[in-house]
């Protein structure tokens, strides 16, 4: 019983901390969005293609959101 309580809480964590990432990558989405926009009225044309600046953002979120734990120690030279 104690098994499914900690495998039902761990879920539920990976899902928060997926959200958190999909709520960051909606948000560069937009704001690039906007800025291709206005870029594209001055006449200027993205260099990579949609699916591609689509994976930078998803990558940006993560880097900004998720929680990497380091193990070990500082060492000072």
């Amino acid at each position: 019983m104690s098994r499914l309580i900690n495998d039902v809480q761990e879920n539920v964590r990976r899902f928060n901390q997926e959200e958190v990432v999909w709520q960051g990558f909606v948000t560069r989405r937009a704001m690039r969005k906007r800025l291709l926009r206005l870029l594209c009225s001055l006449g200027s044309s993205p260099a990579l293609a949609k699916k591609q600046l689509d994976q930078l953002d998803w990558i940006a979120a993560e880097r900004e959101t998720r929680r990497s734990d380091c193990i070990g120690k500082w060492i000072n030279s």
